[in-house]
């Protein structure tokens, strides 16, 4: 049985398989975006399908971690045996259990966080298509609009001219702020970031990424000019492991540091949140713990006035769910659209994700559950490929 609703006359909803495919697909040369991590070949992706007796089927997407094939494996083999037999709506249960037996016990921690996250989705997503509501619905949420930026593997180390066209383009779209990649050097990232605020004025937000790459003697160069063109946020300028170089930078200037598409599960976001530098909270459904942990991570940051602005992986699938989850928390921020070019993860795996309307927001899909239909023949048709995405 393949419905979007279930009667109550009807036996429990239990896991029958749980099955993660790693996939792949390479990227052409005139498409490839040079950011702090590298420069994009490929790109990876972990889709997760969860199905039930009764015949209903949920996806959900893991954070591929650069080890697709391996957080696939670990899904099949390890996680696999906690889930089936249990009832699909027993969420946080399930939860719990992997929680309990794996990830507090066994190690692998941001490992199984990301693979845990993808199973967790999937759930939702059956629990809403039992329901036969749209997931927002069914966390508590209305069709609330959700600010969008442009963001994904784009606008990246381009020659300042290159980088205005991309970021007029985006604009022309729709979106009424954007992301900019640094972590290059000081001098071209500084270039970057005047000549994109100097071409869009001062109506459009600007936002900025250094994926880590940042040193302190970088982060004390850039950032003065980052509050003289009046970035909104400064995203991940050191690991996320470095509390004490966010500590220190933060009396470099005023512009905010943001975090959290590399931590995981609420306890590593009380550090994040306690330590009081990092005040733009992202963390990621494929990849903080799923859409169970990421509501106690917003409910933690609602507590400190803080916002969350989620960040955004690799699939229609996750982009989807992020945006249910926005349009369902008090305190959500901005949804990261994926505006980078030729994503066959976006535009052929799934049905579209998400639309930018008129006024630079997005609103959740109406159809029950997260509200994608995911493609298996797609899947099959590009099975993993070995090798770094990023060189």
């Amino acid at each position: 049985m393949q419905a979007d609703a279930i009667t109550r006359s009807e036996p429990a909803l239990k896991v029958r398989d749980v099955t993660a495919y790693a996939t792949s697909f390479p990227v052409p040369p005139q498409d490839r975006v040079t950011l702090g991590v590298g420069r994009a070949i490929k790109r990876d992706a972990v889709v997760v399908k969860v199905t039930t007796e009764c015949g209903l089927t949920g996806w959900g997407e893991s954070h591929h971690g650069r080890a697709h094939s391996t957080i696939a494996h670990f899904i099949n083999n390890s996680l696999r045996p906690f889930v089936v037999g249990r009832d699909a709506t027993d969420v946080t249960g399930i939860w719990k259990t992997v929680y309990d037996r794996q990830l507090s016990s066994m190690g692998l921690g941001a490992a199984c966080a990301m693979a845990m996250s993808g199973v967790d989705m999937a759930l939702w997503d059956i629990c809403a298509r039992a329901a036969g509501w749209p997931l927002y619905r069914l966390l508590g949420g209305g069709a609330n609009p959700v600010p969008a930026y442009a963001g994904g593997v784009a606008l990246g180390w381009q020659e300042p001219s290159e980088l205005v066209e991309e970021a007029q383009r985006q604009c022309e779209k729709g979106y009424r702020a954007l992301k900019l990649r640094l972590g290059d050097s000081s001098t071209r990232d500084i270039a970057r970031v005047r000549a994109v605020r100097e071409a869009l004025g001062t109506d459009r937000v600007i936002l900025g990424d250094a994926n880590t790459a940042y040193s302190l003697d970088t982060a004390r160069a850039v950032i003065p000019v980052l509050d003289e063109c009046n970035v909104g946020w400064l995203e991940e300028p050191f690991p996320p492991h470095d509390y004490r170089s966010y500590e220190i930078a933060r009396s470099f200037g005023r512009v905010p540091f943001a975090a959290g598409e590399n931590h995981y599960t609420r306890f590593e976001f009380n550090h994040l949140i306690d330590g009081r530098s990092v005040t733009v909270i992202q963390p990621d459904l494929s990849k903080a713990g799923g859409i169970t942990e990421v509501l106690r991570i917003a409910a933690m940051a609602s507590a400190h006035k803080l916002r969350i602005h989620l960040h955004t992986s690799m699939t229609g699938i996750n982009m989807a769910a992020t945006v249910h989850v926005l349009a369902a928390i008090e305190n959500s921020g901005y949804f990261e659209a994926d505006v980078s070019k030729n994503n066959r993860f976006r535009d052929e795996l799934v049905s579209s994700p998400f639309t930018l309307r008129a006024d630079g927001t997005v609103l959740p899909l109406e159809r029950p559950g997260i509200g994608v239909e995911v493609g298996e023949k797609f899947l099959l048709a590009h099975p993993a490929i070995e090798g770094p995405a990023y060189v």
